[in-house]
């Protein structure tokens, strides 16, 4: 007797996904680490007043508080806004000015000791500094996560960039010669730039986050950062906790999607094709080679080469 096709698939795509499941599950050192970590935790509770470290229960009691509290829960999304709008400025900014130089010696000696100096000025002289130049709080965090994430996005790009073999530009020019700029862009400088620039979305992250916190800590009224100077001032370490704890949630939450992009637009990269197909119910096609057929002597370049996001045709 057959067996119905449609029990069989199902059957399929479930135990694709308990294998994915099981894949995704930490592995028994992590849980054995994590589980240490809380006995010490409750053990050193007990020999220590509330002010200096909590008891675990109370510790995650306030931080499901932040989340579940509105006004809270708003101050945390203060914080993240100011961080993202400040990233995704200096993201912009540093990928048109890290292009522009790759391009003109003439632009990267002009602009290249002004970089230096900037990401040589510590964060905190980059606070007193934005807090002397601007009265107007949104303004100044926006200014002080411009001046510290810049350098990182713009020194990324224009490494990213020159480091395109001139092979690999022949070769693209060569296939369709009369391809425009834009097309250039998309099918040969973003995906060589992409590596870096989600280097340093990784970097800049935990930068600017650090920064945001020290220049609410130092002058605003709303924000995680004054939150946890409120906390400080009734010495309640469960809520300084509580309030960290947010922010390592932002944090982990903004790595695992840039992480998620990673896996889509590299998955051309050796390896990356089996690990990104465990976690799909269907495998990912084949890498379809720039420039024709797979076999043939025109258009078979370097399967790791960064031609194309994710083995889309160039074409």
């Amino acid at each position: 007797m057959n067996a119905n096709p449609s029990t069989t698939r199902a059957e399929s795509i479930w135990q694709r996904r308990l294998a994915r499941s099981a894949k995704r599950l930490p592995a028994w050192e992590t849980v054995a680490a994590l589980a240490v970590g809380a006995v010490l935790w409750v053990i050193l509770a007990h020999v220590t007043p509330p002010f200096v470290l909590p008891q675990l229960d109370v510790a995650i009691a306030r931080v499901i508080e932040v989340f579940t509290d509105a006004d809270q829960r708003w101050n945390w999304l203060v914080t993240i806004g100011r961080v993202m709008l400040g990233l995704v400025s200096a993201f912009v900014v540093g990928v048109v000015g890290g292009l522009l130089m790759a391009q003109s010696k003439r632009l990267t000696n002009i602009l290249m000791p002004y970089l230096q100096i900037i990401q040589g000025i510590p964060s905190l002289a980059w606070v007193l500094i934005a807090a002397t130049w601007f009265t107007e709080a949104e303004v100044r965090i926006w200014f002080l996560m411009l001046m510290v994430t810049l350098p990182g996005f713009v020194f990324q790009t224009r490494d990213s960039y020159q480091a395109i073999p001139q092979e690999l530009r022949d070769m693209a020019k060569s296939l369709r010669p009369r391809r425009s700029r834009l097309d250039m862009f998309r099918t040969l400088t973003l995906p060589a730039i992409t590596p870096g620039l989600l280097t340093a979305w990784r970097v800049n992250l935990g930068l600017g986050t650090r920064v945001v916190i020290i220049a609410e800590y130092a002058g605003t009224t709303i924000g995680v950062g004054i939150q946890m100077r409120s906390e400080q001032a009734l010495l309640r370490m469960d809520g300084i906790l509580a309030w960290t704890a947010s922010l390592v949630i932002f944090v982990l939450i903004i790595q695992w999607l840039i992480e998620r992009v990673e896996r889509h637009l590299l998955r051309y990269r050796p390896g990356a094709n089996t690990a990104t197909a465990t976690d799909a119910d269907q495998p990912d096609q084949p890498l379809q080679p720039v420039g024709g057929p797979a076999g043939s002597d025109a258009g078979t370049p370097d399967r790791t080469s960064p031609t194309t996001f994710g083995g889309g045709s160039s074409r």
